[in-house]
């Protein structure tokens, strides 16, 4: 809505209406994950026909790539040589590709669930540490996070392996997102209420517990994270977790608001990208204006 604006503090924002302008007949669907490259042209991972669906910072269409191969879109990041890792929990896998869309890597067993911990039974997200090594957190259908190397050779994992979820520090239920920063991996326990801390090797570090259902965590280069929350919020805080900058909260369609906010990013110019499930089904762009 004009003259409105959104959050507190030193981060608030004005929304950018219709910012993606889809080709005419494309639908989004349900925008699980949300990613920007350098450049800062805006990727949704999305579970439409059209999986991936590129924009530049303006919101024009890009390209899109990956028709046919995501049954269930649902996590995305870059690797250190700039390529994604795209995370689908329908057949358990992540797979590589490059930006244009060439396909690189699969993880995992293509409609087959790993069981009893191991890789992978719906996994749910990676992220990459700066020696290349890729963290997947495994999710719905296990409570576990996989680390390999970055030519696929699988390393080491931890969390339950029976899959049960569990609430001890390092315990998880539904590991459902992860993100590294700076030497310390970030996973969001979603049915816990709570972002967890570990270092590189798993152990428990600290723990964040001012969110509801936590799905998805950006960090960026000035240590502020950026938290999407399923239940219709998005928060921003400090690396001790304080909040900084929030808002929403009710399940709204409204433009501004969210109903089950579930990707979040940050471009260069601070400005901030939401994809949303369920009823919600949108990818929005918020511009910082202060």
């Amino acid at each position: 809505m004009a003259g409105t604006t959104y959050g507190s503090g030193d981060f608030v924002y004005e929304l950018v209406p219709d910012w993606a302008k889809l080709p005419h007949g494309w639908v989004f669907t349900q925008v699980a994950a949300v990613a920007v490259d350098a450049d800062d042209n805006v990727y949704a991972f999305n579970r439409s026909e059209h999986p991936v669906i590129v924009f530049d910072r303006d919101g024009n269409f890009v390209r899109s790539f990956g028709e046919g191969n995501f049954p269930n879109a649902h996590g995305m990041c870059f690797a250190t040589d700039g390529t994604l890792w795209l995370v689908d929990n329908g057949d358990h896998t992540a797979k590589r590709y490059t930006t244009d869309g060439e396909h690189l890597m699969t993880l995992g067993t293509k409609d087959v669930p790993g069981e009893f911990g191991e890789p992978f039974n719906k996994p749910t997200d990676a992220t990459v540490a700066t020696n290349g090594d890729v963290y997947i957190s495994d999710g719905y259908g296990n409570t576990r996070v996989h680390v390999f190397s970055d030519s696929g050779e699988y390393k080491f994992s931890w969390g339950q392996t029976n899959g049960l979820p569990g609430v001890w520090h390092g315990d998880f239920n539904l590991p459902h997102n992860i993100w590294i920063h700076k030497e310390v991996v970030y996973v969001a326990d979603r049915e816990n209420h709570r972002v967890q801390l570990f270092d590189l090797e798993g152990k428990h570090l600290n723990t964040w517990t001012d969110f509801i259902q936590p799905t998805d965590i950006y960090i960026d280069d000035n240590d502020i994270a950026y938290v999407g929350e399923l239940r219709n919020r998005v928060s921003i805080a400090d690396l001790d977790g304080n909040v900084l900058s929030r808002w929403g909260r009710f399940p709204s369609k409204e433009p501004g608001q969210f109903f089950a906010a579930h990707g979040i990013w940050a471009d260069s110019q601070g400005d901030v990208y939401v994809g949303e499930v369920l009823e919600g089904q949108r990818l929005q762009k918020f511009r910082r204006v202060r």
